[in-house]
Formats: C-alpha cells, structure tokens, sequence
C-alpha cells in the first residue's frame, strides 16, 4: 500500500456526499447529476492532529489488536498473533506509558487471548481459556501479579460459559449457563467483586429457560427477559438476591425481543408477536414498563433522541426504500419523519438496512447500507437526522462495503463523529470526522481501517494501520478543530 497516496485519497471529491434536497412531499431526494452542486472537497486535519501513540504490534506479523476499554482513566487492550502470545496492555497515552500487563501464554494447539473486558471501578474483569481450567473469569488491577484468575467456578478444563458481563452498582453482574442432562443449558445469576469469597451465585434460574440473550443496563439495574410456556416478562436485578425480581409480564406467551437500544436511551425495546413488532420502554419499574405502539411489520431502533425513540423499517418491496418513524417516549403514537432513498431499489436484493448508530448533540448519526445478492453491500452512505424530514441529510456516500469490516461510528463527546470513509470508493478505508454537514467533514489522519474509536479522559484512542504496515495504536482529542472553518452546519 502507499501510505503517501492516502493524503490525495483523503482529498478527493465529496460531490457523492453532497446535499439531499426534499420533494412536495417533504421526502428527501438525490440531486440529478445534471443538477449536482460542484463537488465540495474534503477538509483535511494537518499530520500530527492525530498521532500514533506506540509501535505496538511487531514488524513482520499481523494479528489482531482491540478491545480497548477504559478503565478510570487508563486505556487497557489486548494483541495476539497466531504465530505469538497473546498480551494485555495498558496505556497512560504516552509511548514510554504503554507497557505490557501480562503475557498469555500460546498453547500448542491454539492461541487463546483475553476477550469480554468491562471496566468495574478501578479493576478490568475478563474471560480468558487456559488448558487447566478451560474459560473463566478473569481481573486485573493493571500490574503482572495483579492480573489472575478470579475462581474456577467450573472446576477442571470444561471452562465455563459466561455471559452479558456489566458493571452495577460497583459490582461485576454476569450469567452462567451450566448444561443439563438431556441437552441445552439452566441460567445461573452471579455477581463478583475480583475475591473468591466475593464471587456467588446470585439466584440459580432453575426451571426457567428461555433467557433473552441481549441485557439492557437502565439506571443502577440490569434488565432481562424471559421467554418461556409462562408467558415472557422482564426482569431486573442490582446484583443481590433480594434485588432480583420479576418486574412485569409482557405478554402471556413466549415471545422473541427482537432488540433492546444502545443509542441513546437506553430503556426501549422491541418485542415481536406474530406480524406486530411492539415498541416498549422500561425504567425498572412495572409502573414504568410500558408498550408505546406497534407496526404491524418488522422494524428496528435507530435510537432515542430528546422525548422520541427513532425506528427504521422497508417501505415496500418495490422500492426498497428505508423509511424512518418516531415514537414519543412519552406516548401519543407515531409519526412518519422521512424515507430515504434507495437507487439501486429495483435490484431483488436491493433492500436497506442499519449499520451503526449514534448521537452526537441535536443529531443521530447512522449508515444506510444497502443490500446485494452477495453478503456485501453494494453501498453504505452516512446519514444525520434532527428528527425532521428537513433535516435528515446525507454526509458521504462512500462508507466500508466489507462485509467483515463496517465502518465504525463513534460521537467524541465534544461535538465530532468519527467514522471510516472510502474516499476512492475502491479502499483504503481512512478514518474521517463530521460536525454534521458536508462543509464541516473531513479526512482525519492518513491511516486505514480504523477501529475501536473509545474515549479516555480528553483523547479518543483507536487503532488503525499505518505506515509499518501493521494495525498500530493511535489517538487524536476529543475536542479538536481542523480544519479552520464553520463549526456548526
């Protein structure tokens, strides 16, 4: 690859990002190439806005670098290689800051590396397979002695199965499935705090079945579903037995949660029966458990932005356009807000769908793909929306069309997206920022395939590969300014 070509890539064209203008109907619409506006080029950081943090990965070997995760203030990650052991770091920003916690051994017969890491308080929990004990809860306080295995729960090379691990109250919450004769699995509840004598079993699940795979975290509680011959129903729970309660039955058959929101929000749900896809919110509360509407087709949740929850589904299967709706959180039914549209409709495996999703300010950031008879898109666009038809605008045209690889989405908190563009609709994909229109968007760094943008203190982290031709650390503030121009659209 010829990393000084990425510069030029990162200047070219943003005519495919350009405006999106509305019909009578208040729809927005593709301008015609005849009436396209003369292309707006990308703005581009100066070289140093972005910078690379450390040469982590070795010359001459590939492999996986992620996880990062933000532990009060300290970046911890993890790299491993086939050919290599695995390794925990940990990074105060600084090149001489950014050591090695403890290295994972490779066994002979795979290379097995940390994985799951949630930051509770001052400590990283995370599960890691050894060949002694199998998969386990693992914790580390950020030094070699103080990264080790917090009990074998399930004793011997079995491993056990563990899932939906967050932090409550302080606490690390997690469940355990343990098989039962016959086949399948029972949910166990448990709770840690890094000791042996402080991790336990919560509430043993026994004669349940039918436990929803996606928690929700709302408040100081985590929410879970049931789907089973009783009917399904929420739960909740603070990680104590006495705190773990049926909240409310949703309906008295089991039915599937189709998904629960990570934008915004978080307390909205989907529940699906039959052809009706119900739209639900929750504070914990049964009081506060309740159905705000239903489409009789299925639809998905984009996010919640201000008193409304934004939902996406097909039109028709015609047009293959995605139309967005709104729910007020605080009920009154639900409003068409716009569709978007799609001119690759009339392919049979045209149809739209979402990516990713965020909110950064007044606005939700999403990319639009659209679909192909192979498992990649065809076309992934950027999208805003303030939740009206005027001003749901398109950013870039040209996303990752990876289907292994999308283009992350990642709002900084201070009024950027980031995100990963493909300036030369051919790769390589360059790490890009918005403040929400075309004018205010712009080429980053010249690295590629960015990855796990996650923030720490006053600076974003993320990795991307560079110019050792290896996925390095990198990072930029969270609050920056480049290039000179308007700060709002």
């Amino acid at each position: 690859m010829n990393w000084g070509s990425l510069l030029w890539l990162g200047l070219a064209g943003m005519g495919c990002g350009g405006s999106v203008g509305e019909d009578v109907s208040g729809e927005p619409v593709l301008p015609s190439a005849e009436a396209a506006p003369a292309q707006v080029n990308a703005q581009a950081c100066p070289e140093g806005v972005a910078s690379r943090v450390k040469a982590v990965m070795t010359p001459g070997l590939g492999g996986f670098m992620g996880e990062l995760t933000d532990v009060q203030g300290t970046l911890y990650f993890i790299t491993s290689t086939y050919d290599s052991d695995a390794i925990l770091w940990r990074s105060d920003g600084t090149e001489a800051g950014t050591v090695p916690v403890k290295v994972f051994p490779r066994d002979s017969l795979n290379a097995p590396q940390p994985e799951n890491l949630v930051a509770v308080g001052n400590r990283l929990f995370f599960q890691f397979s050894d060949p002694a004990t199998g998969n386990e809860l693992w914790v580390s306080d950020g030094t070699e002695a103080g990264t080790r295995r917090v009990e074998d729960i399930t004793p011997g090379p079995a491993g056990s199965s563990l899932d939906n691990l967050t932090d409550i109250n302080g606490r690390l919450v997690f469940f355990r499935y343990v098989p039962v004769p016959g086949g399948g699995s029972r949910p166990e509840l448990w709770r840690s705090d890094g000791t042996v004598a402080g991790t336990l079993r919560v509430r043993n699940f026994s004669g349940f079945s039918g436990l929803d795979a996606d928690t929700l975290k709302v408040g100081n509680a985590l929410i879970f579903f049931f789907g089973q011959d009783t009917g399904t129903t929420l739960w909740r729970t603070d990680g104590t037995l006495a705190g773990t309660t049926a909240v409310k039955q949703l309906d008295a058959e089991p039915l599937d949660i189709t998904q629960v929101n990570r934008v915004g929000d978080p307390g909205v749900f989907i529940l699906a029966d039959g052809p009706n896809y119900e739209v639900w919110k929750t504070n914990g509360t049964s009081a506060g458990t309740v159905r705000l509407d239903a489409f009789g087709k299925p639809v998905g949740l984009i996010g919640t932005l201000g008193s409304y929850v934004y939902l996406d589904s097909m039109d028709n299967p015609t047009t293959k356009r995605l139309r967005i709706d709104r729910l007020s959180l605080n009920g009154g039914g639900k409003a068409h807000v716009t569709t978007l549209p799609n001119p690759f409709g009339a392919g049979e495996d045209a149809y739209p769908y979402l990516q990713r999703a965020v909110v950064s300010g007044g606005d939700l950031y999403f990319s639009m793909a659209i679909g192909s008879p192979g498992p990649a898109p065809v076309n992934v666009s950027l999208w805003a929306t303030s939740g009206t038809a005027a001003g749901t605008r398109r950013l870039y045209n040209t996303l990752s069309r990876g289907d292994e690889y999308w283009s992350p989405l990642f709002a900084t908190g201070a009024g950027q997206v980031l995100f990963g563009a493909d300036p030369a609709e051919a790769g390589p994909i360059i790490p890009y920022f918005t403040r929400g229109s075309v004018a205010t968007t712009g080429r980053l760094a010249d690295v590629a395939r960015p990855d796990s943008f996650t923030r720490v203190g006053g600076r974003v982290f993320f990795t991307a590969y560079d110019d050792t031709g290896l996925r390095q650390l990198w990072s930029v503030p969270a609050n920056f300014t480049c290039p000179p121009g308007p700060a709002a659209r």
